[in-house]
C-alpha cells in the first residue's frame, strides 16, 4: 500500500494496469509490518529513521524493503510465484521460459500455473521435499540437487537484500 509506482509497475503496456490492475502487490504484509516494528523496538530507534529488509521465509517467502516505516518494494508480485524459490513455487524466472515450456510440453495456462505453484521450488529442484529441513538433511548427505537448491535459495535472499539496500541507499537491519 506504500510502494511507489516505479516499484509496483511492470514494463507492460500501461492499459493492462488501468484495465486489469496488473501490478506488483506483495503479500505477508502483517508479518513484514510486525517484524519491522519489532526490529525498531530492539534497536531502540524510531522505525521512521530506519532502513530495514524484512525476510518472511518459509514455504511461501517474501522479502520487503522498509524505508522510514514504509514498504517501498517487495519480492512477490502480482501473484505469489516471483521472488526467491519457495517450497513448491519457482521464484523469479524469465517469462519466455514459461512460454517455451508451454509450447514444448503442450501446456495450457492452468497446467503451467500448477507447475509454477505446486511442482517447482525446493520440491521441483530436489525431487525430495518442499520442506527445507528435509532438503538440508539431504544436502548434509551430499545430495547434489539439495545442495544446489539451498545455494539457489541463499543466493536469491542475498541478491534481494543487496538490491534493497541499494534502493534505500543503505541498510540498518535485516530481519
Amino acid at each position: 500500500q506504500t510502494m511507489p509506482p516505479h516499484a509496483y509497475m511492470f514494463g507492460l503496456p500501461y492499459r493492462y494496469y488501468k484495465e486489469h490492475k496488473v501490478r506488483r502487490y506483495g503479500f505477508h504484509g502483517t508479518s513484514h509490518y510486525y517484524v519491522a516494528n519489532r526490529a525498531a523496538e530492539m534497536l531502540g530507534r524510531p522505525l521512521e529513521d530506519l532502513k530495514i529488509v524484512t525476510c518472511h521465509l518459509g514455504n511461501g517467502s517474501s522479502l520487503t524493503a522498509v524505508d522510514g516505516g514504509k514498504s517501498i518494494d517487495t519480492s512477490l508480485g502480482f501473484g505469489t510465484v516471483p521472488g526467491v524459490i519457495m517450497g513448491t513455487r519457482s521464484g523469479d524466472l524469465d517469462p519466455t521460459a514459461i512460454l517455451h515450456l508451454m509450447e514444448q510440453e503442450g501446456l495450457d495456462p492452468k497446467a503451467m500455473s500448477h507447475i509454477l505453484h505446486k511442482e517447482s521450488g525446493l520440491l521441483g529442484l530436489t525431487g525430495i521435499s518442499s520442506d527445507l529441513r528435509d532438503v538440508e538433511a539431504a544436502a548434509e548427505s551430499k545430495n547434489e540437487r539439495a545442495i544446489l537448491a539451498i545455494e539457489m535459495l541463499a543466493y536469491g535472499v542475498r541478491k534481494y537484500i543487496g538490491a534493497y539496500a541499494a534502493a534505500m541507499g543503505g541498510l540498518d537491519a535485516i530481519v
